[in-house]
């Protein structure tokens, strides 16, 4: 079962996310990756994670897809924010930069995801991942479909 169907029906997307935070959980895909929801407020969400070993490529850097999960992750939260009850969103496009390469000595890293706009059937949103003394990783533009569920 998925953690939104965990919730009592007739929440909107911030009250979803609201009681996610609240109850300490997150998307499981944070489990995996060891990333966590930190902060949510209508249109802006915040993931907190600290890279390791556990998430390198070959050539000895956290890899790519690790940046790219955390910034979807704070894009397409960023969105659901914004929805009603009865609305979900699926990624349709997912366009990130890389800044820097990020370590396991980086430390504590944000990724911040903000809606652009939302309407009926698409959202656009923007997403940063930056370390505690602000320095700016990578960063995302996503393109959302919004539908009813």
């Amino acid at each position: 079962m998925n953690l939104v169907e965990e919730l009592p029906a007739g929440l909107t997307g911030l009250e979803q996310l609201q009681r996610m935070l609240q109850g300490g959980r997150g998307p499981s895909i944070g489990d995996t990756l060891g990333f966590e929801l930190a902060e949510v407020e209508e249109g802006r969400v915040v993931f907190e994670a600290t890279p390791g070993f556990h998430v390198y490529n070959p050539i000895g850097t956290v890899h790519g897809g690790y940046a790219a999960t955390l910034l979807d992750s704070a894009c397409g939260c960023a969105a659901h924010s914004r929805l009603g009850p009865n609305q979900g969103y699926t990624t349709l496009e997912l366009k990130v930069s890389y800044h820097r390469p990020m370590t396991a000595h980086t430390g504590l890293v944000r990724a911040e995801g903000r809606v652009l706009s939302i309407g009926r059937r698409a959202a656009f949103t923007e997403a940063s991942i930056t370390d505690a003394q602000g320095k700016l990783y990578a960063s995302a533009t996503s393109t959302l479909l919004v539908f009813e569920r």
